[in-house]
């Protein structure tokens, strides 16, 4: 018979787990950490933002499959060539998708709902737009393929963002 000596499980290289009690004892402090970054949006999107300030929607032309690109890119990724032109789009298009939300961006619920959901613009493919708010329609009237028009904040207000656009509505005929 081997007088081997038993051991138990080998010691967590990690630690272990401290107790409620334990934890108490180390000093922590509970505080949220402001997130700030910086963010480099490239040739493309910088004049996109530029010309949403301006009040214009712009895209980028592939020179290949010449598709309009909104927003723009530098290349096209069905195709993989450079965009080489710019193209001003009236700013009109359709919706084709879109969401009701009982939940704001804050995740509380509301009364009101938000209607978001994608514009496809007129002047560039279908699947190739951006999402957006929809207003001035309900619910119940807003449909996939309704043709919608932009409404801007007055322009002394724009900064050069998507939300320069304050959210799309019915177009008026």
């Amino acid at each position: 018979m081997s007088k081997a000596k038993e051991f138990g499980p080998p010691p967590n290289p990690r630690g272990r787990r401290l107790d409620a009690e334990e934890l108490e004892k180390i000093p922590h402090i509970r505080a949220k950490a402001p997130a700030k970054y910086a963010w480099a949006v490239g040739t493309a999107m910088s004049r996109f933002l530029e010309e949403l300030k301006n009040g214009r929607i712009i895209g980028r032309k592939c020179a290949r499959c010449h598709r309009v690109l909104v927003p723009p890119r530098m290349f096209c990724e069905r195709c993989f060539q450079p965009t080489t032109e710019w193209v001003y789009l009236p700013g009109t298009g359709v919706v084709e998708t879109f969401s009701v939300s009982y939940i704001d961006t804050n995740a509380n619920r509301i009364k009101e709902p938000i209607l978001v959901g994608t514009v496809a613009f007129d002047g560039a493919p279908p699947h190739c737009g951006i999402m957006h708010y929809f207003g001035e329609v309900s619910p119940e009237e807003l449909r996939i393929g309704m043709p919608v028009e932009p409404v801007w904040k007055p322009k002394e207000e724009r900064v050069g963002s998507v939300l320069d656009i304050k959210y799309f509505r019915p177009l008026k005929k």
